[in-house]
């Protein structure tokens, strides 16, 4: 039989270790959905995008414009309160950046967002207050584009797992593909919970967005192991399965390396509008990476029979 040469890594030998470390990713995941549901009602806090109502970035800075302007949350949320804004709900993304969102739908957001900062810079001493981006989303909208995005994402592993079997014939690979990118989700999933982001159309297109990217190169993984399945060697279905690895290595870790340095800049230099969207994807590649190798492969090989 066939064995490896020494300049080849070992994969698939190190699978135990890496299906606890994904068995960890998914406790995190249960245990933190359990903990949210139980402490405030629900799973996700969703944004405007979904929730319905007025929402608005605010950055504080000194009026004399010498510099930011670190501002409290609660006196911000008690001047609206007092000034007749309903449910009024804060999230702070600096000391001096805050997301203010409100129930309140108008026609014209902008001018609603405008109150608010007038609002502000009359009730508050030496702030200068400026609105950095506006969002506003009627109540059925919200609630339609919540059950649209859920479906969207299931609709997207139907036709991932049918084109797989499609395109490779086999039950094992498509299985390896599906519960791969279910790995990706979950691991963007559990960080959206647990450093408490919400659920708004920049994760849900950062989940699209890694779906496919994360299928792409398991694909090209796959497409060597069919390959050298239908050589017919000698070599048993793990050892070309990890052959198969070492020789798309490169290309995946470059692939990787060159979409992450994009991701990278648009966190450090996109600002707060798009750094959810941002950390969403560069997790999204770290993982789509790990799962192309770690997860897809091994378990292709679990559900994979020999053919005689």
């Amino acid at each position: 039989m066939a064995m490896m040469t020494k300049t080849q890594i070992n994969f698939l030998k190190y699978s135990p270790l890496f299906y606890t470390l994904s068995g960890i990713l998914f406790t995190l995941f249960f245990a933190g959905a359990v903990y949210k549901y139980q402490t405030r009602g629900e799973v996700f806090e969703y944004s405007v995008d979904f929730t319905g109502g007025t929402q608005t970035l605010l950055g504080f800075a000194k009026k004399d414009g010498s510099g930011p302007k670190q501002v409290s949350s609660l006196e911000i949320e008690h001047v609206l309160a007092q000034k007749g804004f309903s449910s009024v709900t804060l999230r702070e993304f600096s000391d001096h950046e805050l997301l203010v969102r409100v129930k309140e739908v108008e026609s014209d957001a902008k001018g609603l967002a405008e109150r608010i900062r007038e609002t502000l810079e009359s009730n508050l001493s030496d702030v200068k207050v400026t609105v950095l981006q506006t969002d506003s989303v009627g109540a059925g909208v919200g609630d339609e584009l919540k059950h649209n995005a859920v479906w969207f994402v299931l609709l997207s592993l139907l036709i991932m797992l049918a084109y797989i079997w499609v395109r490779f014939r086999s039950f094992s690979f498509a299985m390896g593909a599906v519960i791969s990118l279910l790995h990706d989700a979950v691991a963007i999933l559990t960080f959206v919970i647990w450093f408490d982001y919400e659920i708004s159309l920049n994760v849900i297109a950062a989940i699209l967005f890694v779906l496919g990217y994360s299928i792409h190169d398991t694909i090209v993984v796959f497409s060597q192991i069919r390959d050298h399945f239908r050589r017919k060697d000698s070599r048993t279905p793990a050892e070309i399965a990890n052959v198969s690895i070492n020789e798309t290595l490169r290309r995946t870790l470059l692939t990787s390396f060159a979409t992450a340095l994009t991701v990278v800049a648009l966190l450090i230099f996109g600002g707060e509008v798009v750094r959810t969207l941002s950390t969403a994807l560069l997790i999204g590649i770290v993982f789509g990476t790990y799962s192309s190798i770690y997860i897809a492969t091994p378990v292709m090989l679990l559900f994979y029979k020999e053919k005689k």
